[in-house]
């Protein structure tokens, strides 16, 4: 199977929540588009630096994680971040990778947006079984 990308909007949330109580302006949203590796083997997001220097979530805390060779890297996790991709959303935190590494969309919030990876087409999908909005399992 091929590297399956697709365009994602990412969204500060405090922002967000900032401009619903009109302490900021709508436009001071910090937000970006990006091409993100979709990438089911990894739980969480990762964004780069380069991504975080537009967004500025706030720091949360550092955890550990496995690599794909077995070894233990410790990351920053920031956030929160709104996920966006066609009619779909997603609330979540992500890893802070180094320099311009390749941000990965994770499993977490692919399914939190009840989306697919089709390894033919090459692409991130909604859910053809529900196309109108997502559906989470709750069990």
């Amino acid at each position: 199977m091929g590297m399956v990308y697709a365009e994602i909007e990412l969204i500060n949330v405090i922002d967000l929540e900032m401009a619903k109580r009109q302490v900021i302006g709508e436009e001071e949203v910090k937000k970006m588009r990006i091409n993100m590796l979709a990438d089911s083997g990894a739980f969480m997001m990762a964004i780069n630096e380069n991504v975080q220097e537009v967004l500025q979530l706030p720091f949360i805390e550092k955890r550990k994680a496995v690599m794909a060779n077995r070894t233990v890297e410790e990351y920053d996790v920031v956030g929160p971040v709104e996920v966006k991709f066609k009619n779909r959303t997603a609330t979540c935190n992500a890893f802070l990778l180094k320099g311009d590494a390749e941000p990965l969309l994770g499993a977490i919030p692919m399914e939190e947006m009840d989306v697919l990876i089709h390894p033919q087409r090459q692409e991130l999908l909604v859910n053809p079984e529900h196309p109108e909005y997502a559906v989470l399992k709750m069990k």
